[in-house]
């Protein structure tokens, strides 16, 4: 058949995406937001994946408009799944995109979902949803895949291009025949997985098995501290050793490792299996900026500083390195435990938008260094590792005396207080 392409969402997962399609296949961009369209079109990317000329050359229609995506046959599913206040999926950006699809699904359709899902999810939430919005019958009128992401923003050597990909599909036929598709654009090569169900598992567990890395890293960090050990030390002797995988401790946030673990909980409340180990590791992880910020204070006593009088720069408010990306980032968390405690709190970050922060959490976020100039702080929280911020001059802002604590190990172990 003759392949049109429509990508729903056009962000860190979805634009890529429809970028690479577009080389191959009429492929449209698709996003309910008219002003984002807007931005695209003229070339500006607020994921900073693409410059102007890169978009603008691309082939890809950028729409707002319903109407624009009926031509389309093959629909993906690239939307956010993030989790709500209970820490519980939030499916109503996947439910959105589900209706507004099954309004325009015609016969012969396939809609392919690379959110990540709890499992079981495209066929128990998403299906029904088609069948009732179209009223066509799944797997005779329509078909579905399931193809989880596996996009790491901000990281230009594991790009879509190089890293293999997993399809799925409601039949054989249209798992055969995203091998086939997929296979087109992505030269690392494809895994079939043999049901959906299994691709939404391994999606999850990708990520939730990296956090329990991580919570074990950031639970032995916590004893270390304790004992006096410099935990990188540890590390470096442990990892002479050839089986020894290693991980380090830090903050975990962002829109996926900190979030999938609660869809497999989800999964296990539903099944009656609660997932225990899934749970403490995250408990773990979530309980890092209160051990950050107690930490700090502690070390501005150490040193004589008065916690009420001090000044506290931030550097870094993104969830991981070189990414504007702030979404679910627990810098946020370090803030809001050390903010009543102490005077003043500034935050430099060169790579946000400082509005998405002031939107976001109601903070000012300063991404000119100049703005610093002429002032002096007590201590320092190195909190993400911007490439800015290994040339950065720390001296020029720093009282004397004043606490460096290294959250990303970017210093000589000698030039700071202390290191995670």
């Amino acid at each position: 058949m003759k392949r049109t392409i429509c990508v729903i969402g056009n962000g860190y997962v979805g634009l890529p995406l429809a970028v690479v399609f577009a080389k191959r296949y009429r492929t449209i961009s698709f996003s309910p937001s008219a002003e984002h369209t807007a931005e695209l079109r003229e070339g500006y990317d607020r994921t900073k994946s693409f410059n102007a000329e890169a978009l603008q050359s691309s082939g890809v229609h950028f729409t707002s408009d319903i109407e624009e995506i009926k031509e389309a046959n093959i629909y993906i599913v690239t939307v956010p799944t993030p989790i709500d206040e209970r820490k519980n999926p939030d499916l109503s950006p996947i439910e959105s995109a589900t209706r507004m699809i099954a309004s325009v699904l015609k016969k012969d359709d396939l809609v392919v979902y690379e959110s990540t899902v709890f499992i079981g999810c495209t066929e128990e939430l998403c299906v029904p949803l088609l069948e009732e919005g179209s009223g066509l019958k799944y797997n005779e009128d329509f078909f579905c895949g399931y193809s989880p992401e596996r996009i790491n923003p901000a990281d230009k050597v594991h790009t879509l291009d190089t890293v293999k990909k997993i399809v799925s599909g409601s039949t054989p036929g249209i798992a055969s025949f995203l091998e086939e598709l997929y296979g087109s654009i992505v030269p690392a090569g494809i895994h079939k997985a043999p049901a959906m169900k299994v691709a939404e598992a391994s999606k999850l567990i990708e990520n939730v098995q990296r956090d329990l890395n991580i919570a074990l890293m950031n639970q032995l960090s916590m004893l270390f501290d304790k004992l006096g050990v410099e935990t990188n030390d540890v590390l470096d002797a442990a990892a002479t050793k050839w089986n020894f995988h290693r991980y380090s401790p830090g903050l975990v946030g962002g829109h996926c490792i900190s979030v999938d673990p609660y869809y497999l909980i989800y999964n296990g409340l539903r099944s009656n299996m609660p997932m225990t180990l899934v749970e403490t590791q995250r408990e773990v992880n979530e309980h890092m900026p209160e051990f950050i910020g107690l930490k700090l204070l502690s070390l501005l006593d150490e040193k004589g500083f008065t916690a009420q009088k001090s000044r506290i720069l931030i550097l870094g408010i993104a969830f991981k390195e070189n990414c504007p990306d702030i979404r679910n980032t627990k810098v946020v968390d370090i803030y809001r435990h050390i903010r009543e405690k102490v005077a003043d709190i500034d935050i430099y970050d060169p790579v946000v938008n400082t509005d998405e922060v002031m939107n976001a959490y109601g903070l000012k976020c300063y991404n000119e260094e100049n703005v610093l100039a002429g002032k002096r702080y007590d201590a320092v929280i190195i909190a993400v590792a911007h490439q800015a911020f290994l040339t950065m001059d720390l001296d020029q802002y720093l009282n004397e005396n004043a606490v460096i604590y290294d959250l990303k190990s970017i210093l000589p172990k000698e030039k700071s207080d202390a290191r995670l």
